[in-house]
């Protein structure tokens, strides 16, 4: 059983996860948990790990797999245990099911549009060439799409060479948002999307690259990173 305030913390990493598909900071889950030092935060994943509801991963700064959630934080009752989610400046979940109690968990099947570039542009928004299957539990409302990522420069965000970003179709963004955008109609890339004034700034998480800033008429919002797909 868990305790309030670690009941707490795994609900708001599960939701801000859903509904952006970046989670929160340390100092985000300190204020949202009324704490008043980052090391309670500390103390409360350490009980989390240990009752088997998250997991950190080794040789990764802040990386925590989610393993399952108690039938409160789900939303239905029965679900126990969902496919697992790695946190890391990124939202990531392996495609591999995980096994279910008593009621399986409603699968979206997602196509996978072809490849998008986390460094340097590079074509992307093809034609679909497979699809894979994902827990509702990880998806915003509305249509999605998957691409798989070529490139570097998103590796501080949690985002890898070979991973596949799940994109929510949309054309407008919030600033900080990690976004697809389609550059002079014929270049993708996977970036950090803020505003500059009236231009637009492309960010990268990777201090190898550099943001590039352009005019508004020149990028079109793709779609927004709502989960991402690592296979291990």
């Amino acid at each position: 059983m868990l305790t309030r305030k670690q009941h707490e913390l795994l609900r708001f990493i599960h939701e801000r996860l859903r509904e952006s598909g970046v989670p929160p900071s340390f100092d985000e889950m300190k204020d949202a948990l009324d704490l008043k030092s980052k090391s309670g935060i500390h103390r409360l994943i350490t009980a989390l790990e240990e009752r088997g509801f998250i997991r950190r991963l080794p040789n990764r700064a802040r990386a925590l797999e989610v393993i399952r959630l108690p039938e409160t934080v789900g939303g239905t009752a029965g679900r126990r245990q969902f496919t697992p989610s790695v946190v890391e400046g990124g939202l990531a979940t392996r495609a591999k099911p995980a096994p279910v109690v008593e009621e399986r968990t409603r699968d979206i099947s997602i196509p996978v549009m072809g490849r998008i570039a986390a460094g340097t542009p590079i074509s992307a928004i093809q034609n679909k060439s497979h699809s894979i299957t994902l827990s509702a539990d990880f998806l915003a409302q509305g249509e999605h799409y998957a691409l798989e990522v070529r490139g570097d420069s998103m590796v501080e965000a949690g985002i890898l060479d070979g991973d596949l970003v799940v994109v929510r179709k949309q054309d407008s963004a919030n600033t900080g948002d990690i976004i697809v955008a389609l550059i002079d109609d014929e270049e993708a890339t996977l970036k950090r999307f803020r505003r500059r004034g009236s231009s637009i700034a492309l960010e990268a998480a990777n201090p190898s690259y550099e943001t590039r800033v352009l005019g508004p008429d020149r990028v079109k919002i793709q779609g927004k990173l709502v989960s991402l797909v690592r296979r291990y």
